[in-house]
């Protein structure tokens, strides 16, 4: 009885540890599909996301929005000492 007790309990654990592995897996890729959209086209960047931070090869140039498609700036922000996208 013990036994089938502690078996249940093991199966029940497992079931609750294999669904956050997949949604952690999911959640990963779906990270990684947004990030191969941006890239670097001549003198512009295009797929960048607002407000996020810029590469040190971005910094003052311009960038498109991935999903409003508006033009932004790399620009640096004093208050965090780092390159954001800001609407140009």
């Amino acid at each position: 009885m013990l036994r089938r007790l502690l078996v249940a309990g093991a199966l029940a654990a497992s079931a609750l540890i294999v669904p956050a592995a997949v949604a952690a897996s999911a959640h990963a890729s779906a990270s990684s599909t947004a990030a191969s959209c941006y890239k670097r086209v001549g003198t512009h960047w295009n797929c960048i996301t607002p407000g996020a931070y810029c590469p040190a090869t971005a910094h003052g140039k311009y960038g498109y929005a991935k999903v409003t498609k508006k033009r932004y700036r790399c620009s640096y922000y004093s208050s965090d000492h780092r390159w954001h996208w800001k609407r140009a």
